[in-house]
C-alpha cells in the first residue's frame, strides 16, 4: 500500500484509516471458512466488512498476495473471481458475471466472473464482466467496460473497452505503476478513430479539389483551341452529299 499511494505517511496511518487493509484482514479469514465449508459464517464476516468499508468481496473469490483497494467505496468482487498477485484496484470497480438470473442452480460452481492476472491495475469505475482472462501486467482505464480477454501489457479504455496503441514512452509506463491503469497522455481509441476519420476526409477533400481544378484546366484548354474543320482531308470526301 504505502509504494502504490504516496498520499500514505506510514503502517500506523494505514491501519486505522484504511479500508483495503481491514477488508483484507476479514477476507482472508472468510475464505478460510469458506473452503472448509462454514459458508454462511463467511459470508455473514464479510457482510460485516462490506457496511464498515464500502468493499464487498465474496468469501469464495481467490486473492493474490499483496492485494490493495484504493479508496475502496463500491468495489465488488464476485464469487468466481480470480485476481493474481500485486493487483491494484480503485473505488467502483466491478469484477462480475453476465449469466442470467435464470436456472441459478445450473450456474452454481461455474465459472461466472473474470481472471485477472499478476500486476493487473483497474481504473476507478470500470467494469470487468464474464469469465474472461485479463493477462499479467494489462491496464484497465477508468469506467472501460471489458467482456473480451485482454492480452498481457495491453491497456483498455472506453466503452466497450478496445485496446490502444501505446507509443514506446508509454509503453515503458506500462512497466511501472500507473495510478488509475492510464498514462495521462493516453487518447481514448474512439477519439483515435475520430481524428484518423477526420484525417481520412481532409485527404478526399483535397484529392476532389485537386480532380477539379484538372477537369477544369482541360475543359478551358478544349474551348480555347481552333475547331477542326470538316472541309479539311478525307473525312470531308466522305461526308453525304459532297
Amino acid at each position: 500500500m504505502i509504494a502504490r499511494d504516496p498520499a500514505v505517511s506510514g503502517w500506523f496511518e494505514v491501519v486505522v484509516a484504511y479500508p483495503s487493509f481491514w477488508v483484507m484482514r476479514y477476507y482472508r479469514f472468510s475464505n478460510w471458512l469458506w473452503k472448509r465449508g462454514a459458508r454462511v459464517p463467511a459470508r455473514w464476516l464479510m457482510q460485516m466488512a462490506r457496511w464498515g468499508t464500502g468493499i464487498e468481496i465474496h468469501p469464495g473469490a481467490t486473492i493474490g498476495e499483496r492485494f490493495f483497494i484504493d479508496h475502496g467505496m463500491g468495489v465488488v468482487i464476485g464469487e468466481m473471481a480470480e485476481i493474481g498477485d500485486d493487483v491494484t484496484l480503485y473505488h467502483g470497480v466491478t469484477l462480475g458475471g453476465v449469466s442470467p438470473s435464470v436456472d441459478s442452480d445450473q450456474q452454481r460452481n461455474v465459472k461466472r466472473h473474470p481472471t485477472l492476472g499478476h500486476g493487473v491495475i483497474v481504473g476507478s469505475g470500470a467494469q470487468i464482466l464474464g469469465p474472461i482472462v485479463v493477462g499479467d501486467h494489462a491496464r484497465v482505464g477508468a469506467n472501460a467496460v471489458v467482456t473480451r480477454n485482454v492480452e498481457a501489457r495491453t491497456t483498455m479504455v472506453g466503452i466497450p473497452a478496445k485496446p490502444v496503441q501505446l507509443s514506446r514512452a508509454e509503453q515503458g509506463a506500462i512497466e511501472r505503476f500507473v495510478a488509475y491503469g492510464t498514462p495521462l497522455d493516453l487518447m481514448d481509441p474512439n477519439s483515435q478513430d475520430s481524428d484518423a476519420l477526420r484525417d481520412q476526409v481532409a485527404l478526399l477533400k483535397a484529392r476532389l479539389n485537386a480532380l477539379e481544378h484538372a477537369v477544369n484546366s482541360n475543359h478551358q484548354s478544349s474551348q480555347a483551341s481552333p475547331p477542326l474543320s470538316v472541309e479539311t482531308g478525307s473525312m470531308a470526301e466522305k461526308l453525304p452529299g459532297k
